[in-house]
């Protein structure tokens, strides 16, 4: 048995539709399996507070040992875990290949799942998931649900903590009045066919943040592709499922995923890749998809064609170069790296794209932002997103730049919250851009009603 692997890590489709997977024996016999191989290396500590929960419950067990920790103990360990597939990623040197065959987000979601079919989601998890519909009504009436959901009207956040289990003072994301389908009709982007990428096709797959919360980066997303001579398309069937995933409730993230798959199929078989806004829900599309569904062509189909929005960029800029006219930005920018786009493994794709504007100085920030999507928004999970986060902003304020942006649109804003939190007086608060393709866009002098 060797120590450690150097191969590139390598996951398995996930089980989820066998009955083993759901077993109460063999899942405590795994956790046990691999939370004693976790404590004899304890070198994930620093990345998010499931090992420190996990190790300190070993640590202060009659024996010091995993063998005197109670089963029932390990809830807390499940539950700060944020499925951002760090440790998997980058620390842990027992994933496949490796003999010790370790997937540690995968194991806490199989440790969901199982809670998923006792019926132990909360109510309110489950409504929170329920992203399309909650998105649709929110547009509706978005400066009514904006304003309740402001942490300034106190009375409101109060009354959406107590029912929803929202911590009052997180920034819960805002809603938009029109989707992005319709906020595209109200701005034309005509596609420059003097461009050297002209010629290719792209559908933007909104995602739910893209076409309810924050339209700007969809909008920002098809003007410099139209400014690079590239066709576009927004579609948008349903979420990714990411929220669903998060509460183990894989079969409803399959439901998501065959529906997505099919009516993407047909952009893709006329050749049209795919873009999601989001890389969270663009690691939905590539790889945890076709991990439920293997048997399934289009959804295989889908993650061959799928790609993160800087990584189109910088594709295009590799292979046919970029229209000219981007110009120089006054100030430089602190790119939060996000988790879900590190997990694509497709390297600092959104600080390529940045660096081609001209005399532009990116410094990049490269950990946690601590809000692991809905989990940082909730109750009891607010102060540790804080902690959690809190160097990651320290890191950003140091960097002295006029913006800060990432990938993750929750990710930039919980940052900002950080910042602006701790701030004192005389403290730099650089502008929160919700996504590094609204600096290009501003780079190209794009119209800023499109960005």
């Amino acid at each position: 048995m060797r120590e450690g692997g150097l191969e590139a890590p390598k996951r398995h489709p996930i089980a989820w539709r066998d009955d083993e997977f759901y077993d109460a024996e063999k899942l405590d016999a795994e956790l046990r399996r691999v939370f004693d191989i976790c404590h004899g290396c304890r070198r994930c500590f620093n990345l998010c507070d499931s090992f420190p929960r996990l190790f300190d419950l070993i640590d202060a067990s009659p024996s010091g040992e995993l063998d005197s920790v109670k089963s029932a103990d390990f809830a807390p360990v499940v539950e700060a875990c944020t499925l951002c597939d760090m440790c998997f990623m980058t620390k842990c040197p027992y994933v496949p290949p490796h003999p010790f065959n370790l997937d540690f987000p995968h194991l806490m979601l199989r440790q969901r799942a199982v809670a998923a079919r006792a019926g132990k989601v909360a109510w309110a998890d489950r409504e929170l998931a329920k992203t399309d519909r909650n998105g649709r009504l929110a547009s509706l009436a978005a400066p009514l649900a904006n304003w309740a959901t402001n942490p300034k009207n106190r009375m409101t956040r109060a009354a959406l903590e107590k029912s929803a289990g929202l911590h009052r003072e997180a920034a819960l994301p805002t809603y938009a009045s029109h989707t992005l389908s319709v906020a595209a009709r109200a701005h034309a982007a005509p596609v420059n066919s003097e461009a050297p990428g002209f010629g290719r096709k792209a559908v933007l797959y909104a995602t739910c943040f893209g076409n309810y919360n924050d339209t700007s980066v969809g909008l920002a997303t098809r003007a410099v592709l139209a400014r690079n001579g590239v066709e576009t398309e927004i579609v948008y069937p349903r979420c990714c499922g990411m929220p669903l995933l998060e509460q183990g409730l894989l079969g409803e993230v399959a439901a998501n995923a065959e529906e997505v798959a099919r009516d993407l199929a047909p952009w893709i078989a006329r050749g049209f890749d795919i873009i999601a806004l989001v890389p969270s829900c663009a690691l939905m599309l590539k790889f945890e998809w076709p991990l439920l569904l293997p048997e399934n062509e289009a959804v295989r189909g889908l993650a061959n064609a799928t790609y993160d929005v800087s990584e189109y960029i910088v594709d295009i800029a590799r292979k046919n170069g970029l229209a000219p006219g981007l110009q120089p930005v006054s100030g430089g920018v602190v790119l939060h790296m996000a988790c879900h786009a590190r997990a694509q493994n497709i390297g600092q794709k959104a600080a390529e794209m940045l660096r081609l504007i001209p005399e532009l100085k990116v410094s990049v920030v490269e950990r946690c932002s601590g809000h692991g999507g809905a989990w940082g928004f909730k109750r009891e999970n607010f102060p540790v997103a804080l902690k959690i986060g809190r160097p990651a902003a320290r890191a950003v304020k140091n960097a002295q730049q006029n913006f800060v942006t990432s990938e993750c649109p929750l990710a930039g804003a919980h940052l900002r919250q950080l910042i602006t939190r701790e701030a004192g007086a005389e403290d730099h608060a650089p502008e929160l851009l919700a996504h590094p393709i609204r600096l290009l866009a501003q780079s190209y002098g794009l119209d800023p009603e499109a960005v």
